[in-house]
């Protein structure tokens, strides 16, 4: 089904996804090709309403069932309204989180059952998955003093250490068990090192 190709960003919080998003997008465009920015949970008007649930601090406890049929609703419209329609055009598709951070966030941190993701990415996804995953790992006390800099901390950003712990080993599990798709790049590092070995990776892809 698809021309082009899809490329996404995943990791912790504080990892530096939105500006080296824009590196990748510079890159790919610098090679003559149509590249589409995204994110998850958002990327469309309806998913990014639901995006702002999601984030916000809530009055009441959020059953974890509830965040992760969330989490696939917005990515449905995404899918449809503007992942699936690029890749069919030809456009690469760059997208700040997908599917991984589902794994990662709703079954490492919150310890939900895996098979109810993998029904749940199998039945809304298809055959929409990335060819290349760029995992940003920092340790955890370095993103989030990244994260606090930024000013008020979302709903999950409010998470205990504890959370985070479980959800960056998710992430290093899933890497190490898909090498071929998913690399992951230190994210400790200088900005400048960061964006060299991202640029090495891409050149590869490319």
């Amino acid at each position: 089904m698809k021309k082009g190709k899809f490329i996404t960003l995943e990791g912790g919080e504080g990892v530096g996804k939105s500006t080296n998003l824009s590196f990748i997008k510079q890159l790919l465009e610098e090679q003559g090709l149509t590249v589409i920015t995204t994110r998850e949970p958002g990327g469309t008007v309806f998913a990014e309403n639901i995006r702002q649930l999601l984030l916000q601090n809530q009055q009441e406890v959020v059953s974890e069932t509830t965040e992760l049929l969330l989490m696939f609703a917005a990515r449905a419209q995404h899918i449809e309204q503007v992942i699936k329609p690029a890749l069919l055009q030809g456009s690469w598709v760059l997208c700040d989180r997908f599917t991984d951070s589902t794994f990662a966030y709703q079954g490492g941190g919150r310890g939900m059952d895996t098979r109810v993701i993998e029904w749940l990415e199998e039945n809304v996804q298809a055959d929409i998955k990335p060819e290349l995953t760029l995992l940003l790992d920092a340790p955890i006390a370095i993103g989030m003093d990244r994260a606090n800099k930024r000013g008020e901390l979302d709903r999950f950003e409010l998470e205990k250490n504890e959370f985070f712990e479980k959800v960056r080993a998710t992430f290093l599990l899933r890497a190490a068990n898909n090498p071929r798709v998913i690399k992951t790049i230190n994210a400790a590092q200088t900005l400048d090192k960061v964006q060299a070995e991202i640029a090495t990776v891409i050149k590869a892809v490319l």
